[in-house]
């Protein structure tokens, strides 16, 4: 139930770690002294990009490699010193490239006959996607002078009230009364309430949880108001918007982005009776308080054993393609996932594709819960997903946020509808509740957190919003995303608090990309409905597509417009029959 890190590096002190790291050294401070002398030559400017992009390929190879290994080991032991010291080092390493890919993308900008050069080399023609966006998005780009500038002044600016807030939150205690017993304890803890069968520990958490907000909420303002305020300055100076920076990250158009929106409206009425419904299973008259959003219906516990989960995944990924089965199966045998829940590891789940070995490693904490199984299979599908890009260049790996859920949420419909054929009314009550209240979390809840950021911006253009503003803005996209599904008695004024992405300059609008990821895996695998066996190889092609062609493009492959709201109105009605099915099974 442990991974194996060795594939990486055996340990911090050896030979291959420190190699490693010197190599990593050297090569960074040779390939600043090229840009300088070589980026400024317009002549021979395939020969200079070609170089780059060799530059470029070993530079993130070595850095992916260390920072990995370092990450991976830290986040299972958050008490190992030596890998904390090492991710700073890193992180530090890392910011050194800033000046090269400025003087690149300085270099692009300069170039009018890039269409005409690619075609005339093999290694260019193969990264032709990324030179022309980089291309593209060259016109946005400051002098060399000011983008290093600005990446020196966010280590005083938006990174230091991003760490500030994180230890706000971090170290807030929550005064809480318990049973009779009056406790303090961190905030994680008390938002885990938030699931408990009892509905009393259910409201003391939330009444106790928006009470210790008044701890923190004027320094949290003054972070969000500080990084916000360098966010608009900063965007402003290139020439767009927040949310078109977003759009052109996620390789997105804005047409897109309106469709979705449009069909997300249209159905908000439809969750808002999935919640209506379950405030009458819980007994409110007034629609569902916000601290009963994730109460747990039914009385059913559907346990596994490990070996029961990897049994259970991998029989059921093969009734979809033998190879995500055998892929599973390879990651299961060879020791890619820590699922052992212990002091000191991370909470939560994650993968990690490392490209330079390829392979991946996935985060877990595994109890047995049916859950726990939907994890480990929406983790794998990160996985899958991650093992369709490892025979491209390293350049062409990386795909936008978007559509980084496509295999994930494939992959753990894939499970979960197998274990809908096999359960009882009750369990499939269960079952269905906890999946429509995940996708009400991803539609609803990010639709509000959307409207929120939006009017955030907007009002952070003229001033610095007050902790009253700030409040009133979330309550206020709180009741447009959730209708009268929610009592207005019991929002969470304070959810802006609580999100650490508005806390993040280089994640703004870190919301949206969530919804459309639902909304896309979920009509991926509608196609595959319609087309059955016929389609698990383009599947595959378009999974390795995704680091080279923009979102648009890699879903025409198989003949969806994402410009078309009726592309995710048929995602929608998806989960709106899942919703029809969950009120049925609750009345019977």
């Amino acid at each position: 139930m442990r991974w194996s890190l060795t594939e990486l590096y055996p340990s911090f002190d050896s030979e291959e770690f420190q190699g490693d790291l010197t190599k990593l050294k050297k090569a960074i401070d040779e390939f600043n002294s090229w840009c300088d002398e070589k980026l400024n030559i317009p002549e021979d400017a395939r020969i200079r990009l070609e170089e780059y992009i060799k530059y470029s390929q070993d530079i993130t190879s070595l850095l992916t490699k260390l920072i990995t290994f370092a990450s991976l080991t830290s986040s299972v032991d958050a008490n190992d010193e030596e890998a904390l010291k090492y991710l700073d080092q890193l992180s530090v390493l890392g910011s050194k490239l800033t000046k090269p890919q400025v003087a690149l993308q300085k270099f692009i900008k300069r170039l009018d006959d890039l269409n005409e050069l690619i075609p005339t080399s093999k290694l260019l023609y193969e990264h032709e996607f990324y030179l022309k966006e980089i291309k593209k998005n060259s016109k946005y780009m400051l002098s060399e002078e000011e983008e290093v500038l600005i990446a020196k002044l966010r280590n005083t600016g938006s990174r230091a009230w991003a760490n500030l807030q994180n230890k706000l939150v971090s170290n807030l205690l929550v005064d809480v009364e318990i049973d009779g017993e009056k406790k303090s304890l961190p905030l994680p803890v008390v938002r885990n309430m938030a699931y408990h069968k009892d509905q009393g520990v259910r409201k003391a958490a939330y009444e106790a949880e928006l009470k210790s907000y008044e701890k923190i909420e004027d320094s949290s303002a003054a972070a969000l108001n500080g990084i916000k305020g360098e966010v608009l300055t900063v965007t402003e100076l290139r020439g767009y918007s927040p949310l078109e920076e977003v759009l052109i990250q996620s390789r997105m158009d804005k047409k897109a982005l309106d469709a979705m929106f449009t069909a997300i409206k249209e159905y908000l009425p439809v969750f808002h009776k999935y919640y209506r419904q379950k405030a009458r299973i819980l007994g409110h008259r007034e629609g569902l308080p916000f601290y009963d959003l994730f109460a747990p219906v039914g009385d059913v516990d559907i346990k596994f054993t490990y070996e029961e989960a990897q049994d259970f995944i991998v029989d059921n990924f093969r009734t979809f393609s033998v190879k995500l089965a055998d892929f599973a199966q390879t990651a299961f045998d060879n020791n890619w996932l820590d699922v052992e829940p212990r002091k000191g590891k991370s909470g939560g789940a994650f993968c990690s594709n490392i490209h330079p070995i390829g392979e991946s490693r996935i985060m877990a904490n595994f109890e047995g819960s049916f859950s726990n199984v939907i994890t480990l299979a929406h983790e794998l599908g990160h996985a899958y997903h991650g093992s369709t890009l490892m025979d491209e260049s390293i350049l062409n790996s990386r795909y936008p946020m978007p559509i980084a859920e496509t295999a994930s949420i494939f992959c753990e419909t894939i499970v979960v509808n197998a274990q809908l054929e096999k359960s009882t009314d009750q369990e499939k009550l269960s079952i269905l509740e906890s999946s429509i209240s995940d996708a009400g979390q991803v539609i609803v809840d990010i639709y509000s957190r959307y409207l929120f950021e939006s009017r955030l911006f907007e009002i952070r253009r003229d001033h610095s919003l007050s902790v009253d503003e700030l409040k009133n803005l979330m309550l206020e996209a709180q009741k447009e995303a959730y209708g009268d599904g929610l009592d207005h008695e019991y929002l969470h004024p304070y959810m802006w608090i609580n999100k650490s992405h508005y806390y993040s300059a280089g994640r703004n609008f870190y919301n949206f990309p969530y919804a459309f990821g639902l909304l896309f895996a979920k009509g991926i695998y509608a196609e595959y409905l319609k087309r059955g066996k016929d389609f698990v190889a383009e599947y595959d092609r378009l999974l390795n597509a995704t680091g080279k062609k923009n979102i648009k493009d890699v879903a025409a492959m198989v003949g969806i417009d994402v410009n078309d709201p009726d592309f995710f109105r048929q995602s929608l009605s998806l989960i709106e029959k899942d919703i029809e099915d969950f009120i049925k099974l609750s009345v019977k």
